[in-house]
Parts: C-alpha cells; structure tokens; sequence
C-alpha cells in the first residue's frame, strides 16, 4: 500500500478547516463583514430634490409638511435580500408571501432608509417599508435593519 506525503494530508486538514470557518460564518450570517446596506447610497432630499417615483414623493411631501427638511435617504427598492434583514413592529425576516399574506391586494412594496433631524432636533434614523395596495402607497411598517 502507499503511503500518502505528509504534505498532502496537511492540505487536506486546512482545507477542511477553511470550509469549516467558512461554513460557521455562513451560517451566523456573516457576509465578510459587509451589510447588504452599504451597497445603496445616501441621497439628501431637500427643496429642490426631484422625486424619482412616486414613494420620494411622499417622503419629500411629508417631510415638507412637518418641517423636516432636509432629509437623507437610502433607497433599497425591492431587494428581498434586504428585506429578509428587515425587523419592523409587525414583520421580521419577511418575503414577499410573507407581504403578500399581511397587506391583502398588495401590488408593489420598497423599503427606505430615513435620516432627518425631529422637531426637537434629535437625530432619527430608521427603515419604513412602503407598500401600495389598491393603487395607495402607505407605510406597512417602521424599524431597522438586523445586522
């Protein structure tokens, strides 16, 4: 029988030992380090910003009307990966059945990132999830991102 060279079966243990870490890290969620956030950039919404679709509109309008402005946005759109990081009030770790089951006649969905400053002039920051339903855009729900 032949013997294996000691070098080989010192290739073997570290590649395993590298597919180990890597699969532990996998499945704690990590991502090298990176958040499916940091892909998407802040915009600064203030008098003279355009609207790119109807959601920024509402923001800018609403913001408008309570004084806010300006205000930081970071627009995820429909990423399902991003909204699988989702913790809100009444949804966590949702998809879009998940969407589909809890906004009944649910036709599109986009998740914002929010920076401004309240009237007390604390800053918030939070992620809203915007759903359209019967035509209607409106809030579905209100938290943050998981790491």
């Amino acid at each position: 029988m032949k013997e294996k060279p000691k070098s080989a079966g010192r290739l073997a243990a570290a590649g395993a030992a590298a597919l180990a870490v890597w699969l532990g890290l996998t499945a704690a969620g990590c991502s090298g380090g990176r958040s499916p956030a940091e892909k998407y950039t802040w915009v600064t919404m203030d008098e003279s910003y355009a609207p790119r679709n109807s959601v920024e509109e509402f923001i800018k309008a609403d913001a408008e009307d309570k004084g806010l402005l300006p205000v930081s946005i970071r627009d995820y759109g429909r990423s399902a990966t991003v909204l699988k990081k989702f913790r809100g009030r009444n949804l966590a770790a949702a998809n879009e059945t998940v969407l589909g089951m809890t906004f009944k006649g649910l036709e599109d969905w986009m998740l914002v990132d929010l920076r401004y400053r309240n009237e007390n002039e604390r800053d918030v920051q939070r992620t809203i999830l915007y759903v359209q339903v019967n035509g209607r855009w409106m809030v579905g729900d209100s938290g943050r991102l998981m790491d």
